[in-house]
């Protein structure tokens, strides 16, 4: 505990980060064991939130609800979620000699890392998992989707019996992890066939465990919609948490969800519902009333980088994560649905080890959507030439500039626009946190060592 606290201590002191990584592992090297011995006082409830999309999102709603049912809580908000950044939580929260104050009602909502899932269920001992959904993420770090589905398989593997899934009904690969598990499932999903498309993207699940295709009565996006094996006849499960009659708008969403009537929240797009569903299904099966589940929905704001919206100077910067083609086809399916007319786009593609170091999932986003719909782009980051190249296949305006450094970007941004104008700026999750270190450094965010 003493070698955590003061390594967390200096590191905020030193401004070398924000004490959400370094402070677990140093206390893990001193005892391996400090995880399940701080996180297994939680009473209220531990939950794991894993999934390849919205994982921060449905952690970060999840959390909301709580707090708005008045229950204490635990959150790895700042998104440090392996076992160091649980760790660090913890050895925050608790005191010197190991013990979380109130620590037995208090719940724990913990986003966790596809890979860390063993790891996280083996020392946290969760009462609740949720999986939001399987795509392809990342392919040199986790390999196929089947390598990830594995892992999962393994952390369940490991869990209690009597713990909870909460599972997405529409992915048929999440819908899998049922299959043999003899406890609860509650099933999420959404019910609402104005949104089935003919064209949906790259499926990263076709067939079914034993062989056969899935056909599809609605196909929603990628490989997310009413499936069925046209084999063996499994098919999507009824579901205990559903959006129905669902209304998109660029500044937020609204459904109606059985048994909380019409909801709304102030995030948006298709892939963002299907995360506020897992939030929900979660706090039910917690026991939260269904007027802390709208509130939370309702008052939660966007995480960094998730729908964020940075004022620059008189411009509207939006910030709109894609890290992987399922992610960036929906943003892009947003901006067709809700963006206007002759929008004005910046793109940011890196390539370091948490983007994935391979981009040639590029070619398999959907850019052709907004063919027309596009008045001037930017292409930023590492691979910034790589993404100019892919932004003119598919029909987009030549880049006003392709620039590697944020600080560029931004000012090639600023010198293309005017006071008053909106700028949907699509980036990876390392090209986020570069853009907004240089956001914090014109003071337009906050730094996220504050």
């Amino acid at each position: 505990m003493a070698a955590g606290k003061l390594t967390g201590a200096a590191t905020r002191a030193l401004r070398r980060g924000g004490g959400t990584a370094l402070p677990g592992l140093v206390a893990l090297r001193v005892d391996p064991g400090v995880v399940a011995a701080l996180g297994r006082q939680l009473g209220g409830g531990r939950v794991l939130v894993t999934g390849t999309n919205g994982k921060t999102t449905a952690s970060r709603l999840l959390a909301g609800m709580l707090a708005a049912a008045g229950r204490p809580y635990l959150h790895n908000r700042e998104g440090s979620n392996m076992v160091r950044g649980f760790a660090s939580l913890l050895v925050r929260r608790a005191d010197l000699l190991g013990r979380i104050p109130g620590a037995a009602g208090m719940a724990g909502v913990f986003e966790t890392d596809e890979a860390t899932f063993p790891a996280a269920v083996r020392a946290l001992d969760p009462d609740v998992m949720v999986v939001t959904n399987l795509f392809r993420d990342q392919l040199d770090r986790y390999g196929e989707v089947d390598t990830v589905a594995g892992l999962w398989r393994e952390g369940l593997a490991a869990a209690r019996r009597d713990a909870v899934l909460v599972l997405n009904a529409d992915d048929p690969s999440v819908a899998a992890l049922a299959d043999g598990w003899p406890g609860r499932v509650h099933w999420f999903g959404i019910d609402d066939p104005a949104f089935a498309r003919e064209g949906t993207g790259a499926a990263d699940a076709r067939w079914c465990a034993c062989g056969g295709d899935y056909v599809y009565e609605r196909r929603y996006f990628a490989h997310v919609g009413w499936w069925r094996c046209a084999a063996c006849g499994r098919s999507r499960p009824a579901t205990d948490t559903t959006a129905r009659a669902i209304r998109l708008e660029l500044r937020g969403a609204s459904w109606e969800m059985d048994g909380a009537g019409r909801v709304e929240m102030r995030l948006t797009g298709l892939y963002n519902v299907a995360n506020a569903l897992a939030a929900a299904g979660a706090a039910r099966v917690l026991g939260l009333d269904e007027a802390a589940v709208r509130r939370g929905l309702r008052e939660t704001s966007a995480a960094f980088g998730r729908q964020e919206v940075v004022r620059l100077e008189g411009r509207e910067l939006w910030l709109l994560l894609a890290k992987n083609p399922a992610g960036a086809n929906q943003v892009l399916l947003l901006l067709e649905q809700a963006g206007g007319p002759a929008m004005a786009i910046a793109g940011l593609l890196n390539d370091r080890f948490a983007d994935g170091q391979d981009v040639s999932w590029i070619w398999d986003v959907e850019y052709e959507l907004l063919a027309g719909r596009v008045a001037r782009c930017w292409a930023g980051g590492d691979r910034a030439e790589d993404l100019a190249l892919r932004l003119d296949y598919a029909g987009w305006p030549r880049p006003l500039a392709a620039e590697q450094s944020p600080a560029a970007l931004l000012d090639a941004v600023l010198a293309g626009t005017a006071p008053g104008d909106r700028i949907f700026v699509i980036p990876t999750y390392t090209a986020m946190l570069d853009l907004r270190a240089e956001l914090a450094r014109r003071g337009a965010v906050r730094s996220a060592l504050e």
